[in-house]
């Protein structure tokens, strides 16, 4: 990164701290520091701590800053340490030394190459995505740090929803609080350590909790963490979906938390890793919804297998009893939050793009959305096929994957009246982007399994030729860089030059061009702090709200209005001939609107012709021309 990246470096290690330290101290108090894959496991748990610290913040009274996060984080660490003390002592071996140089020089290898990625995908530290929702997520954040309360029953006001999920908001505005950088800034930098921190950390996770603690399945999946456009990168760039991209990051340690309960025995183990799982699953379900669903439904696939597996295998009518009752109800309590956690009919539109054949492949591959293949992901994915295909028992670490599979080609490769697509993928709104973004996540396990087919049989190979120690060394590096040349090949390099154009800042930018921008930058000399900001949020004037630190009349381009704001919506144009605007101005306290033309972050007029009372004003008795640059211009409201 370049020089301009120096003012993201305390932003993003105060982001970093916050996955970090609250994880590590309960991870360290109850489990201890021998288990690599359960340190790994620290940014899932620091999400749980950081929503659960910012809801309970304001019920005792505190405002949102570290110190919540410091009192939760002591809380779960004592309680931690007490379900250790009760599980009682703990034989386990110390790491080799081989393991922790592979497993920190592989993460730390895959921090550096994510942060590069979504370094150029962000443009500049204070890049703004130019897309629809990042009206309400940067508002949000501001809307946070302003009130000193990030709480999930509170952030939701800046779209009149009474309970938003707050794991990314509480990360975004605990960073802007802590440093006191612009949300931009605050935001971006959030959003690298959820992709170079959380993200690899979580896939690390996973895969020592399926494969042990070696240095093959932890180096593949460090590396393989940077391989792919659909994540972290598209949900940096499509929607923009921050909250999920945050949930989905710490997935896999979801995955990892539920296998770790069907390994643990006896009543103790049982009880602390079922801790341990409903904490991870809270920070993942407080992130986003749909991720705590993808969870349960791999999470559960991968249960249900294993029971009937063991019924079959020991042929005992009570196994077959208890087990088969166990998986019935996993089954049942999937089809009852399904159907709960439906979206909107209006929401939920979203059609397919493809043929099925063609969704199929897409998957199979990891390259959803047309990216082109990288030759050494879809190579190890193929072989780690063929290893579940030739071994029943590893059947298991293939669940997530087929199922991901399924869910994208019902999304993007079947019609929208098909009755399964519209039950399975219906909480996703039907949308193939946001499943396609779970590939990578449910993907990287095959593609580890087939590193690992592959290192052991070279090693065979090795060993009945009796090759020199030399040359197994040497291969097994030039093996590692060609894992982690992942990083750059065409599958994340085309994706990130896609994404890279969502951020770009220019004098046709969808959401806030290079003069709008400048005129929001400078609202702070041009207004009073008491200033009231009215305009048409479809075409970025919200965002004086985020950028420009004064307050707007609609925070976002949904919620609920008043009959006033309605009105001054649709008639403030006619100020002067009608005696009702300037009425309604006075009841609802505007000072001044910001008037961005007609061209609306999706590029069609059509789309926000609801607020044609906002655009395309003139200076009168009413608008005094108080700043403008090009185009943009901004009014004080007079006379009234």
């Amino acid at each position: 990164m370049t020089g301009a990246w120096t003012v993201a470096v305390p932003p993003f290690l105060v982001a970093a701290a916050a996955f970090i330290v609250p994880g590590i101290s309960v991870i360290l108090a109850g489990w201890g520091w021998r288990r690599i894959g359960l340190l790994f496991l620290a940014p899932a748990v620091s999400a749980a701590i950081l929503a659960a610290a910012a809801i309970a913040a304001p019920l005792v009274g505190m405002q949102w800053s570290v110190l919540p996060v410091l009192v939760v984080t002591l809380v779960a660490a004592a309680v931690a340490y007490l379900l250790r003390r009760w599980v009682g002592p703990e034989h386990v071996q110390k790491p080799r030394l081989t393991v922790v140089i592979a497993t920190v020089g592989g993460f730390l290898a895959a921090m550096s190459i994510l942060a590069v990625q979504l370094g150029y995908v962000f443009a500049e530290p204070s890049g703004v995505s130019q897309t629809f929702d990042a009206i309400v997520h940067l508002n949000t954040v501001k809307f946070a740090v302003e009130t000193g309360n990030a709480s999930a029953f509170h952030i939701g006001q800046t779209s009149d929803i009474p309970f938003y999920p707050n794991g990314w908001h509480s990360l975004a505005s605990l960073v802007a609080t802590t440093t006191g950088v612009p949300v931009t800034v605050a935001v971006n930098a959030a959003n690298i350590a959820i992709g170079a921190i959380a993200w690899p950390a979580s896939c690390i996770a996973l895969a020592t909790a399926l494969f042990g603690d070696r240095v093959t399945p932890l180096l593949a999946s460090a590396a393989l963490s940077t391989g792919f456009g659909a994540f972290p990168i598209l949900l940096f760039s499509f929607g923009v979906l921050y909250p999920n991209a945050m949930a989905y990051a710490i997935l896999p340690a979801g995955i990892a938390a539920v296998w770790y309960l069907w390994l643990a025995r006896g009543t103790a183990a049982r009880t602390r890793a079922a801790v341990l799982l409903a904490v991870v699953t809270a920070g993942i379900g407080l992130g986003h919804p749909n991720a705590f669903l993808a969870v349960y439904a791999f999470g559960a696939a991968m249960l249900v297998w294993e029971l009937l597996r063991e019924a079959v295998a020991t042929r005992a009518k009570s196994r077959w009893i208890v087990n088969g009752s166990i998986a019935a109800a996993l089954l049942t309590v999937g089809v009852v939050i399904w159907r709960i956690s439906r979206t909107g009919y209006e929401m939920s539109r979203w059609g397919p793009w493809q043929s099925t054949a063609q969704a199929f492949g897409e998957a199979i591959l990891l390259s959803p959305r047309q990216f082109p293949i990288t030759i050494v992901v879809s190579l190890l994915v193929i072989v780690g096929i063929v290893a579940i295909i030739r071994g029943p028992r590893l059947i298991v670490f293939g669940i997530p994957f087929f199922i991901a599979t399924f869910m994208f080609v019902m999304a993007s490769g079947t019609g929208v009246g098909n009755i399964v697509r519209e039950f399975v993928t219906n909480p996703w709104y039907n949308d193939s982007y946001r499943l396609a973004a779970l590939l990578p996540i449910a993907g990287i396990p095959v593609a580890v399994l087939g590193a690992i087919t592959i290192v052991e049989s070279a090693s065979a190979f090795a060993r009945k030729h009796s090759f020199p120690r030399i040359i197994t060394i040497m291969t097994g590096v030039v093996a590692g860089l060609l894992i982690f040349s992942v990083g750059i090949g065409p599958n994340v390099t085309r994706s990130a030059e896609d994404a890279r154009g969502a951020y770009a800042l220019t004098a046709g930018s969808p959401l806030l061009t290079v003069d709008e921008a400048a005129l929001l930058a400078r609202l702070d000399e041009t207004t009073p702090g008491t200033a009231l900001i009215a305009g048409d949020p479809w075409t970025g004037t919200s965002l004086a709200y985020a950028i420009g630190g004064r307050e707007v009349v609609e925070k976002h381009v949904f919620g609920t209005r008043t009959d006033d704001e309605r009105f001054l919506d649709a008639h403030l144009r006619d100020i002067d001939s009608d005696a009702r605007v300037c009425a309604a101005v006075r009841r609802v306290g505007v000072t001044h609107v910001l008037d961005f033309g007609t061209q609306n972050v999706f590029l069609n007029p059509d789309s926000n012709t609801d607020h044609a009372g906002m655009d395309s004003l003139d200076e009168s008795e009413h608008f005094e021309l108080v700043d403008s640059e090009g185009s943009a211009r901004l009014f004080a409201i007079t006379g009234c």
